[in-house]
């Protein structure tokens, strides 16, 4: 028993350790995050090696695509029918970051398997999410699925936007990356937050987004193109006081987002001015149209589309722009 005190000690101050080594807090009562540690070496630890990937995974490939979907439930009884995951992996494999909103799990297996399945064609696909999953009671939570071919995490910035006052019931889901390809001083950077707004407080929560989004772009890394998508249970004109923030701009205006082409529930915000990597084209994927499915067979996939826009893997949207001094992400 005493033994197992010290292991149990050993391992809070590792854990404190590591997080006081990562992580500043800043007035996290407007929902502020501060990641001390930077660097798009793929790894919590810098100097860590990570996969390998094809060198010429990249090649004559100009843009990434960046989406989002809302697989409520994404569960036990969806991922035993094997029809619906092969769908999803398929579905998958046509994004190189892709945020997936209503996992319900206490653990991180489902994610484990759906990208397994995702890279059973021979891709290279990894995931975050937050590190509570498994070691907290989490019932429902995010993750962000990335292909490693063609885009780099820097998973010292995965991060909770934390609510304290828990006004938010999902906290959104934060994590930077950098497309492959270009080199490091001409490569897009870029960071994603995946919100999940609660249909039971939808009003409240939307009146939280834009405190989301500039935490995000605030938070002392100098990042100015930030992405924050998923599930916000509103369409394009009722988006509150996202539309407030300068220069923001939506993916998808006019289009229903659903399964069964009811509403508009889902998008992509960004700043127009700040991120110009955006190529202008965006969409909704229609399983139906994709796969060849009956609105039956749809539905039992989600009752969400995937949403997407696509963006260059150039910053600054064009070969050989070099900002005269970036630190962003590390880089010099």
């Amino acid at each position: 028993m005493r033994l197992l005190n010290l292991v149990g000690m050993a391992a809070l101050i590792a854990g404190g350790w590591w997080f006081y080594n990562h992580f500043n807090i800043q007035g996290i009562e407007n929902l502020k995050i501060k990641p001390k540690n930077v660097g798009l070496d793929g790894s919590a630890e810098a100097g860590t090696p990570v996969d390998s990937v094809p060198a010429n995974s990249t090649v004559g490939r100009s843009t990434i695509r960046v989406a989002s979907i809302n697989l409520r439930p994404l569960d036990q009884d969806k991922l035993g029918k094997a029809h619906v995951v092969s769908r999803l992996a398929e579905m998958i494999r046509g994004f190189d970051v892709i945020a997936i909103q209503g996992i319900v799990a206490r653990n991180q297996t489902p994610v484990v398997y759906l990208v397994e399945q995702a890279n059973a064609a021979g891709r290279y696909y990894d995931y975050a999410t937050s590190a509570k999953v498994g070691t907290e009671p989490v019932q429902e939570y995010t993750a962000i699925l990335f292909d490693r071919a063609t885009v780099q995490i820097d998973r010292t910035t995965i991060c909770l936007v934390e609510d304290p006052a828990r006004r938010i019931r999902h906290e959104p889901l934060v994590a930077s990356f950098r497309a492959r390809g270009p080199a490091e001083n001409e490569a897009f950077t870029f960071a994603v937050v995946s919100v999940d707004v609660d249909p039971a407080q939808t009003a409240e929560e939307l009146d939280l987004m834009d405190d989301v989004f500039r935490a995000v772009r605030d938070d002392g890394r100098g990042e100015d193109d930030v992405i924050l998508l998923g599930y916000l249970n509103t369409d394009d004109q009722h988006l509150g006081p996202l539309t407030e923030i300068p220069n923001i701009t939506w993916a998808i205006s006019g289009l229903p987002t659903s399964t069964r082409g009811t509403r508009l529930s889902q998008n992509l915000l960004f700043e127009a001015r700040a991120t110009a990597e955006f190529t202008g084209r965006s969409g909704v994927m229609d399983l139906m149209r994709e796969f060849n499915l009956s609105l039956r067979d749809a539905v039992e996939i989600s009752d969400h589309l995937p949403v997407w826009a696509e963006f260059s893997v150039y910053e600054g949207g064009q070969a050989g722009h070099i900002m005269a001094s970036d630190s962003r992400l590390g880089i010099r």
